[in-house]
């Protein structure tokens, strides 16, 4: 049992890993997911590897493609209404309870927003896309739930490859700024209520942006 134990460890780590890797931007759709140089950078056995692999094609983040191996996926524009379906159920959900937010979850999501304008002043514009997307991790974290926590991380690095769908990437996270800074200022000043229904326009801007370029 313990040796099971440690090799799902080990798969879960280095699943975790190729996701990370994933909605940081430093894998993109159509990238092939190489087990020679994979072993090599995460320090695992193909096995391992292997058995990780297979858990994020079951995540939706990679596929097997015969003759190919395993590919980084190409979302289509229904993988864009499904992901924004959950957004919207998970996010406006997390501030509709009324309860005042601790100030730890108001500092994090001030440290999200502060390093997303931070890589913006320096054009670092996948950094920004990757502090917004922590953001957004961080409202969903206010429900209390694990499980919603680990599987938003899917959500968010599946989000992260309609992003390298955007030829401008400049362009496409530059409104983001100012709507995420918007939203964390309602919820520092307890206006929950307020704070949704700005969380609800911009999910719907950015789902048409994002179908604009799938």
């Amino acid at each position: 049992m313990e040796i099971n134990e440690i090799e799902l460890s080990a798969t879960d780590k280095i699943a975790a890993q190729i996701r990370d890797d994933i909605m940081q931007g430093k894998l993109v759709p159509g990238v092939a997911l190489i087990e020679a140089e994979l072993t090599l950078a995460y320090s695992v056995s193909r096995n391992t590897l292997r058995e990780a692999m297979r858990q994020v094609c079951r995540e939706g983040l990679a596929l097997h493609i015969r003759h190919r191996g395993v590919v980084v996926r190409t979302l289509s524009r229904q993988d864009v209404r499904d992901i924004y379906r959950v957004r919207r159920t998970l996010e406006l959900q997390a501030l509709s309870g009324g309860e005042l937010i601790s100030a730890a979850s108001l500092d994090a999501m001030q440290g999200s927003v502060s390093a997303s304008e931070a890589a913006a002043a320096r054009q670092d514009w996948r950094s920004v896309g990757t502090h917004s997307l922590l953001f957004h991790q961080h409202i969903v974290h206010l429900l209390g739930s694990p499980s919603f926590d680990a599987f938003f991380k899917t959500i968010l690095a599946q989000l992260r490859l309609i992003f390298a769908s955007a030829p401008d990437e400049e362009r496409f996270q530059q409104p983001w700024i100012a709507m995420d800074r918007a939203i964390l200022q309602l919820l520092e000043q307890g206006r929950q209520a307020q704070a949704q229904a700005a969380l609800a326009d911009y999910l719907r801007a950015s789902e048409q942006a994002m179908l604009d370029y799938v």
